[in-house]
């Protein structure tokens, strides 16, 4: 399977995603928890379909320490019992956030006073922006039918 779209090799894209890559390294600097911002870009990524990304946030998630068990179950993380309440705030805010057409007013007022309960403001402006972050690659990858699989963890720097 080939991409519609070289990603890396269009010059457009490419400063795009250069552009989008400043922004994500933005949010990796922030004190929003690195198993936190994995966990919700995995969800994001399940929810929207990207294998891509899917593939490459699973594998970077694993070089990073986390288990096989938390990572088979963020799909089914409201009946998982292996996430912290504040992961759970943040999955149900990456899941809204990402399903607004789904939902009549986009994210609920509890999701977010939840999500709240957990993290401070800054922490909370890392989890829009890596919430809007993951989407905008998500929708990317997904036009352009790049293919999942044969992502190597640091790749990408």
């Amino acid at each position: 399977m080939d991409a519609r779209l070289n990603l890396f090799g269009n010059p457009l894209l490419g400063t795009f995603l250069k552009h989008l890559n400043s922004a994500g390294k933005v949010i990796g600097d922030s004190s929003l928890p690195a198993a936190t911002q994995e966990l919700v870009k995995i969800r994001a990524s399940q929810i929207n379909g990207c294998g891509f990304c899917t593939d490459m946030h699973t594998k970077d998630a694993t070089k990073a320490g986390e288990t096989s068990t938390r990572l088979n179950l963020v799909a089914v993380w409201r009946e998982a019992t292996v996430f912290t309440d504040a992961e759970r705030a943040a999955l149900e805010l990456a899941e809204q956030g990402t399903r607004i057409a789904d939902a009549a007013g986009g994210v609920t007022d509890e999701a977010w006073a939840n999500a709240a309960k957990y993290y401070d403001e800054e922490q909370l402006a890392a989890l829009v922006s890596i919430i809007a972050v993951i989407n905008t690659y998500n929708r990317l990858n997904v036009i352009v039918q790049q293919p999942a699989g044969d992502y190597q963890p640091g790749q990408f720097g």
